[in-house]
């Protein structure tokens, strides 16, 4: 007997339905599955074969043919389990076809029959009410994110026996599936927002404060330079807390990508905080962009997709993975190529980086002594090349904070405060954008600066003067456009 029942696999973020074919026939026993499959999948039928039988189901002797269709596509993962399980029951005859009818299957398998946790299922769930599947039946971990998609019944299910029960007499034991229903505009509403301090704790650093500002409105990557112990991190650490909230469509985004490197908490339905990675300076190329060996995993720079990366002690990563996050910051997205493709994850990021200006951190400070030579200095900051550099639209230097700011009654602004200066900004942006490919200044190409940045003659001779006598390049024009 033959049967297909629908699945999903990812390539990247981009979600595409897979069909299961099962096909039960008589002969010498054996298993086959074909269709382009990585190892974890070629080793399904080990776990669905011991899951079935300690589910209560014997497997009658027979050919069994698997074919994940389409078979021009790489499948990974461990998810095709449940799919292929629940073809089986209805090639034994023990499931009707309508009672799997326009249902999409996900799920690991593990031996005593458990359904466990599958990555990237909200992107699956997204496009398979797209094409006109309106039920999913995903392991009770997923099933607070494949609820977030409108118009899909998702069912939560914790093992083989019970979906196989409410599948043939549906109605008699619901309570045992889980129904979750999530709206997501709510969960946005009721973002706890940032936890990572408030900008009232900062003292003084008025110059510091006003480019994190400025940085966040306009989206901009932001280097701070300053002797140790300043407040650079800690500046670059309350960030998040004065960017605007995410939309609904950047969560499913950010969301997507968690969802996809399997990070997504199962209690949690949306990402409605704006992410914050430091990552630390061994940090290795694969983990900051992303990578593995056949199916590339999204790295730190997609994982702060919509968020902030925060670079410390900039000098002090290897160059080559400094200059790897030229094309991210460029495109916006990071391309990862392998022998079974190319693989695009997003990295719409904002960096902010943090760096003594020598070795010994005090060169240009008013109160502290630098110690280095001139060849020193020099070394120490060609670690960081200047195209990254020349990607960075804001460079702030900071110096050390007086006793008296430390010990002062004055009330500085809060997060709350300079959020609201934030907002403002960026509800004229989207006003000015209203209609076109970007949202934010920082996002602006060559043809949006034709048109928003036109100089005056005034202005432009100004410029031109600054563009000759410091020896600017065009992209440096760009970036004081864009931020003027």
């Amino acid at each position: 007997m033959f049967s297909t029942i629908y699945s999903g696999a990812v390539c990247g973020l981009q979600a595409y339905l897979i069909r299961v074919e099962v096909d039960l026939a008589g002969g010498l026993p054996a298993f086959l599955m074909v269709g382009s499959l990585g190892s974890e999948v070629r080793e399904s039928r080990e776990r669905v074969c011991v899951a079935m039988k300690n589910s209560g189901f014997q497997i009658p002797p027979g050919h069994i043919t698997v074919n994940l269709a389409p078979a021009d596509r790489r499948k990974d993962g461990t998810a095709f389990d449940l799919p292929i399980a629940i073809g089986l029951l209805q090639d034994m005859e023990l499931l009707k076809e309508d009672a799997v009818k326009d249902t999409l299957f996900l799920g690991e398998l593990g031996l005593n029959g458990e359904i466990k946790k599958a990555k990237g299922v909200l992107p699956i769930v997204r496009e398979a009410t797209r094409r006109g599947i309106h039920r999913v039946i995903v392991p009770r971990e997923n099933a607070l994110e494949a609820a977030v998609i409108p118009g899909v019944t998702v069912w939560g299910v914790g093992n083989l026996g019970e979906l196989f029960t409410t599948l043939l007499h549906p109605g008699e034991d619901e309570e045992k599936i889980y129904r979750p229903r999530v709206c997501p505009e709510d969960l946005l509403k009721c973002s706890g927002g940032d936890r990572r301090g408030d900008f009232r704790e900062v003292a003084g650093q008025e110059s510091a404060r006003r480019g994190a500002l400025i940085a966040a409105a306009g989206f901009h990557n932001l280097l701070m330079m300053g002797p140790p112990g300043v407040g650079k991190s800690m500046i670059a650490g309350r960030i998040p807390g004065i960017l605007p909230p995410l939309t609904l469509e950047e969560s499913l985004e950010v969301t997507s990508i968690y969802s996809v490197a399997g990070l997504l908490p199962p209690e949690q339905a949306l990402i409605t905080e704006r992410p914050f990675y430091a990552p630390h300076q061994n940090v290795t190329l694969a983990a900051l962009i992303g990578g593995g060996a056949a199916v590339p995993r999204p790295g730190m720079v997609s994982l702060a997709h919509r968020g902030v990366l925060f670079l410390d002690e900039l000098p002090q990563f290897q160059r080559v993975v400094l200059d790897s996050m030229r094309q991210p910051l460029e495109e916006r997205r990071v391309q990862i190529a392998r022998s079974a493709g190319l693989i695009t994850y997003p990295s719409d990021f904002m960096l902010v980086a943090a760096m003594n200006p020598c070795p010994c951190g005090n060169y240009g400070s008013r109160d502290r002594r630098c110690t280095c030579t001139p060849n020193e200095i020099r070394r120490y900051r060609a670690r960081v090349s200047g195209p990254l550099l020349d990607r960075i639209d804001i460079q702030v230097e900071v110096d050390g904070v007086a006793y008296d700011d430390l010990v002062s009654e004055k009330r500085e602004e809060t997060s709350a405060e300079v959020k609201e200066r934030t907002d403002a900004a960026r509800r004229i942006q989207r006003e000015r954008f209203k209609g076109g490919r970007v949202t934010t200044n920082g996002e602006m190409g060559e043809s949006e600066l034709r048109e928003y940045c036109r100089l005056s003659k005034e202005g432009e001779e100004v410029l031109r003067e600054a563009f000759s006598r410091l020896k600017l390049s065009a992209r440096a024009r760009s970036r004081i456009l864009k931020v003027a």
